[in-house]
Order: C-alpha cells, then structure tokens, then sequence
C-alpha cells in the first residue's frame, strides 16, 4: 500500500518542542546477544530541553524518511491480529500508553530475540496523541478535531556512545497512519538502507 508523503509530513509537524504530540518516550540498551542491558521509561515532558531536542529527532527520523522506499507499509491480516501476536502487544502498548513495563520489557526481548546484528544497540519506543483537525472545503484547518490518533514510534539504533541511542537504522511507526487517520491494518517500516522486509520479518509480517 502506498504511503502519502503528506499524511507523514503532517505527523512530523507535531513532533517539535512547540509542538510535542509525545507524552512518554521508553527504551533499553540491548547487548551484542540481543539481551537487555538497562532500560529508561519516563514522561516526555520531565526530559531536559537538549534530551527533547535528540528523542524527537530519532522519533522523526521514521516518519520523516522517504516515503515507499525507507518507509514501506506493510499490511497486517486477521490471522496476525490473535492473542499473544506482535500485533496484540503493540496495542496493548498503545492502550496503556508505555506505562506497563512488563509489556516494554516482552517488545524489547521479542525484538532482541528475533532482530541479528553484531554490535549493542538500543530500541526507543515513543507513544504520541496528535488531535487530527478537520479540513474544510478550502483544506485550510477548522479548530475541532476530527479524531485522535494514538500510535507508537519504535527506533532501533546504534549505540553514540554508552547509553546514548544514535541515528536509527530500522524502527516503525504503529498502526500507520494513512489519509490523516488511523490505519490499524497497517505499519509502516522504516530501513535506513531501504531493506524494510528486514524488520518485517522480525514482526511476523
């Protein structure tokens, strides 16, 4: 399915420190086995403006990337969607909006179990509530909201220095977000080097 560069656009806009969408922002550190090695979950708003200013640019670096072929969008079928799935957990992370830490900490292990590389990395997870405003006839933006949509930014990315997460090489964007609403068939994956199905593969689709 085709990702609209605009509906990402519009996401990215809400991801500035004027305009945070983000309300809590987890993480772990991941050794070279894919085993946790320390972990961080806290509000949005209690970070230091300069830790504001470096989660919202590896959280924009997915939404932001190039649109179908960076960011693909693949489509999640009724059989993926049963209890215990990928599919299930994230909306569950979703639902309870990163405050359940025995979930963070099943995405952190299915990922490192399932995600091959030979080097530590780190896996950040950022839940975020954009109000979708009504467009009018004239696409200009009335005040009401349309809908709200609550989705999770997962970025995997290597290690800056220790305990410091870098430039993301893979990550996603959950459910997907497609003409400006929620798409809960779908999630968009993000590869650096455009290998998509890489990440794909890891979350069963």
């Amino acid at each position: 399915m085709h990702i609209d560069r605009e509906d990402m656009l519009e996401l990215t806009r809400r991801m500035t420190i004027a305009r945070n969408c983000f309300n809590r922002v987890a993480g772990a550190y991941m050794d070279e086995e894919g085993f946790i090695d320390g972990s961080f979950n806290t509000h949005f708003l209690k970070l230091s403006p300069a830790d504001k200013e470096k989660q919202l640019a590896i959280a924009k670096t997915i939404p932001y990337a190039k649109t179908n072929e960076q960011l693909k969008n693949f489509r999640i079928d009724s059989r993926q969607k049963k209890p215990g799935s990928i599919w299930h957990l994230l909306t569950a992370l979703r639902d309870c909006e990163l405050k359940n830490d025995a979930l963070l900490y099943s995405l952190y292990e299915y990922i490192g179990e399932r995600y091959s590389v030979d080097k530590s990395y780190a896996i950040e997870v950022f839940c975020g509530n954009y109000d979708v405003p009504v467009k009018g006839a004239d696409k200009e933006n009335q005040w009401e909201s349309e809908e709200v949509y609550r989705f999770l930014v997962v970025a995997v990315c290597p290690l800056a220095g220790e305990y410091e997460a870098g430039t993301p090489e893979a990550g996603f964007l959950f459910p997907a977000f497609s003409n400006r609403s929620t798409d809960l068939d779908g999630v968009n994956i993000f590869a650096a080097d455009e290998n998509c199905e890489k990440l794909a593969n890891v979350l069963g689709l």
